[in-house]
């Protein structure tokens, strides 16, 4: 059987571990489109829960910003008209120092950005406070932050999301990074997010959260367990 009709089939963990064991195999010619076909399927089934996930938000009055100066300040956006050569860029970018991981790229290409975070200039008070909402920067203000890194040599990830703490008004620590690996790679480490996982399998752990990846940290859990109810059976596993 397929890994794509396994993972269609729903066998998704086990999809991801045989492409884990794969390691570099995974790039030869008569195997990469196979693995390629899983990771579309998989950022495809992000997008579509991430706008599932955002409009029962809406519905809930979930504080969004709504007056969005910034790209990376809205809720959600498609990938950008120009991803392909921006992606060309990344790679660009960081080929002194290794690759961009495929996920990563994979992410920009089929889903964009998200921001789900409160926003605290509307309503100080957040029902959810430290339940660390799903936040990806768009591909455009990654290859921004990356111009400081123009003359370092011995950076190793991507910074693209605030850490829990920054995303609830609050001093935090370093952004959740992407890891730069020596060698190309399918998938890479989540950095400096708790759940010591790769990109693919922090997304894995929000979406079974319905967007969130810290819900124990709430502290009053009923109204987050009602949306959880709803919106769950809504979403593709991935």
């Amino acid at each position: 059987m397929s890994l794509l009709k396994k993972y269609l089939q729903g066998d998704a963990k086990q999809v991801y571990d045989e492409i884990y064991k794969l390691g570099k195999d995974a790039f030869k010619p008569a195997i990469y489109p196979i693995v390629e076909s899983v990771l579309t399927e998989t950022f495809k089934r992000v997008s579509y829960n991430l706008a599932v996930i955002h409009d029962e938000l809406v519905s809930s009055n979930y504080c969004f910003k709504t007056k969005c100066k910034y790209d990376f300040e809205h809720p959600l956006l498609k990938p950008l008209p120009d991803t392909e050569n921006f992606l060309i860029h990344l790679d660009s970018s960081v080929k002194r120092v290794g690759y961009v991981p495929l996920s990563l790229k994979l992410f920009y290409k089929f889903v964009g950005s998200c921001n789900f975070t409160w926003d605290y200039d509307v309503a100080e008070e957040n029902p959810w406070e430290g339940a660390d909402p799903m936040q990806i920067v768009p591909l455009n203000d990654l290859l921004s932050e990356l111009e400081d890194f123009e003359d370092d040599d011995d950076f190793r990830e991507l910074g693209i999301s605030a850490d829990y703490l920054h995303k609830d008004n609050i001093s935090g620590g370093p952004a959740y990074s992407v890891e730069i690996t020596k060698k190309p790679q399918i998938d890479s480490q989540f950095l400096n997010e708790e759940h010591n996982t790769t990109f693919i399998n922090y997304l894995r752990i929000a979406m079974n959260n319905c967007g969130f990846s810290r819900p124990e940290a709430i502290r009053d859990k009923a109204d987050f367990i009602e949306f959880c109810r709803k919106v769950r059976p809504k979403l593709y596993k991935i």
